[in-house]
């Protein structure tokens, strides 16, 4: 099981939720990637290098972003969690502050 770090974006999500069996879901997501990072859609274009895993729960979709990068052996970076709606357009959002801050 690898590392992981949650980006200070997904940590307020996680602590904003209510309900017990969503945050389950997220816990059981966040152990299943850990231990196969693979176990996610790699997506394509301007995401390349991230990926998405998706839970589904009362009917509707939430995803995990996250990337694997090669630190120590690897560590696995949390960078993004949600409902599917705007997800994507959302990511694309914090990922360009992100480039931006390390410039």
């Amino acid at each position: 099981m690898i590392d992981y770090k949650v980006s200070p974006k997904a940590e307020k999500y996680f602590k904003k939720l209510k309900d017990g069996k969503l945050k389950k879901k997220y816990h059981e997501a966040i152990i299943a990637i850990r231990i196969n990072p693979s176990i996610g859609k790699p997506k394509k274009g301007d995401l390349k290098g991230i990926i998405g895993y998706d839970i589904y729960h009362d009917g509707v979709n939430y995803e995990i972003a996250y990337e694997v990068i090669e630190q120590d052996g690897q560590l696995l970076i949390i960078i993004l969690a949600g409902t599917r709606e705007n997800f994507y357009d959302e990511l694309k959002i914090y990922l360009k502050k992100r480039i931006k801050e390390t410039e």
